[in-house]
């Protein structure tokens, strides 16, 4: 099936920061969106004031229609997509599309993930790849269908690990890349050659990773796992939702960036911390130590480590 791109009315739904870039990209290459979906304001803050997405800020500044229903099922929400006569739908950051949504358009609703699908399926991606030292990630664009990041896909765009990425700085990076990357699909499924690849033809009995949602549980450092391990951890988890562990009297304390070191001899217990309360803070592992470089406790703001010691000190 072609089109020309002309003739596209898309309705576009996300809801973080994450999805803002490929919005802005769309208006700023001219494509007619009609509409967009975007959660609900949701209490915020100490005040739990209503606040808006990311998403529905970007769209009231460029005066879009901006649907917010509670229930993608509500039948009011659903005659409202379909007398936009929109011919595409497009998901960024979003939640999970009911088939009764996905299946309006003429040309489909497709997906922007931040992964190289098939591998690191699932809610958070970004952290995962990191978490599990990976080298290489991406961006996929896939047709929706009735499982989760597993339909027909469009484009698939590589984009390289630096040792010093962190969730902050790789999720930053593949923003970036969205503001292309929704372009060029876009282009593909309006070209006479298109062919939408399925994911099964890639799986070729390799072991795929899952990318579940981030739990507050799922964030705390097991100090029995390997130094290169728990520093990636680290890295996957920084600067949000931020990975933790316990110091006296159970008191929390963040470490957003570190460094590690294989050693092969006189290892302390795992999780044994050691300091000289005036330059560093190391914690042992079990097969060498994590430094912290980077940290927060419990009711203070993110401080380097000297900072941190200057105000801090562990009784040795």
């Amino acid at each position: 099936m072609t089109t020309k791109i002309n003739d596209l009315k898309i309705i576009y739904m996300g809801t973080p920061q994450f999805a803002v870039a490929p919005l802005k990209s769309l208006l700023e290459n001219d494509f007619k969106v009609v509409a967009v979906v975007t959660a609900p304001d949701k209490p915020a803050g100490r005040g739990k004031k209503l606040k808006a997405s990311e998403v529905k800020v970007f769209a009231e500044q460029h005066n879009l229609k901006i649907l917010q229903p509670n229930s993608l099922k509500d039948p009011k929400f659903l005659k409202e997509l379909k007398e936009l006569n929109a011919n595409l739908f497009i998901v960024v950051a979003f939640r999970m599309l009911p088939k009764i949504v996905w299946e309006i358009p003429k040309f489909g609703t497709f997906n922007i993930h931040a992964s190289l699908l098939p591998d690191y399926r699932g809610a958070a991606p970004i952290n995962h790849v990191l978490i599990n030292g990976e080298k290489v990630t991406g961006l996929t664009s896939f047709f929706i269908n009735e499982e989760i990041d597993s339909g027909n896909i469009i484009l698939k765009k590589e984009c390289l690990i630096e040792d010093e990425d962190n969730f902050g700085t790789l999720h930053d990076k593949l923003m970036h890349m969205s503001e292309s990357f929704v372009i060029e699909t876009i282009k593909i499924i309006c070209s006479e050659n298109f062919n939408p690849k399925p994911q099964s033809e890639l799986l070729s009995g390799k072991e795929l990773h899952l990318a579940p949602k981030i739990t507050k549980e799922f964030c705390q450092i097991d100090f029995n796992k390997s130094s290169i391990s728990i520093h990636n951890f680290i890295r996957g988890l920084s600067p949000y939702p931020g990975a933790y562990t316990f110091i006296e009297k159970d008191v929390m304390l963040k470490i957003f960036k570190s460094e590690y070191k294989i050693e092969n001899q006189n290892l302390a217990k795992p999780g044994t911390i050691i300091t000289d309360n005036k330059n560093f803070l190391i914690f042992s592992t079990v097969d060498g130590y994590i430094e912290v470089l980077d940290l927060q406790i419990s009711g203070r703001k993110r401080m380097q480590i000297k900072e941190f010691l200057n105000g801090y000190k562990f009784n040795q």
